[in-house]
């Protein structure tokens, strides 16, 4: 990968990548596997970005896909990837491990269901309905009432009403 690649295609998605991948993680360590993944699998694939949705949003659907298959991996075997150095832009971003609260509401968003947390993240990165829709592949209302509920649930896991 060029880092020509990397600045203009996807540190300017960082941001984007940074919160999928720490919603399906629990370590720093496994956080910075599924980053490089991500990453990694961006550059192979973006010969394959046809043009008819955003960049932005083909890398959310990339990321979320990258993220739910090494979760899925993870599940069936022990095997842990060896992690290179994480870019110093991201290591900033992984500092967030140490803020209390975010790591209580991170803590929760990880209690959801592996589609629950995808459709969260999205909302929190202030996408409109109609793109969750896209990138999950439904209709904009069935993710307004999915949101409803998600918000619903997160509140009683915050508030220590469910485990």
């Amino acid at each position: 990968m060029s880092s020509d690649f990397y600045q203009h295609s996807i540190l300017p998605y960082a941001g984007i990548i940074i919160k999928i991948c720490r919603a399906y993680t629990d370590s720093e360590e496994d956080f910075e596997d599924y980053y490089q993944e991500v990453c990694l699998q961006i550059w192979r694939s973006h010969e394959q970005f046809s043009g008819q949705s955003e960049w932005s949003t083909w890398i959310y659907r990339l990321a979320l896909n990258v993220c739910l298959t090494l979760l899925k991996k993870r599940k069936n075997s022990d095997r842990h990837f060896v992690s290179d150095v994480v870019p110093v832009a991201v290591e900033e971003t992984i500092q967030a491990f140490s803020d209390e609260s975010l790591n209580e509401l991170y803590a929760a968003i990880k209690k959801l269901s592996e589609v629950d947390r995808a459709v969260i993240m999205l909302y929190l990165e202030e996408k409109s309905y109609q793109e969750i829709a896209e990138i999950m592949g439904t209709n904009p209302n069935n993710i307004g009432v999915r949101i409803k509920r998600i918000k619903e649930r997160l509140k009683n896991l915050l508030d220590g009403k469910v485990n």
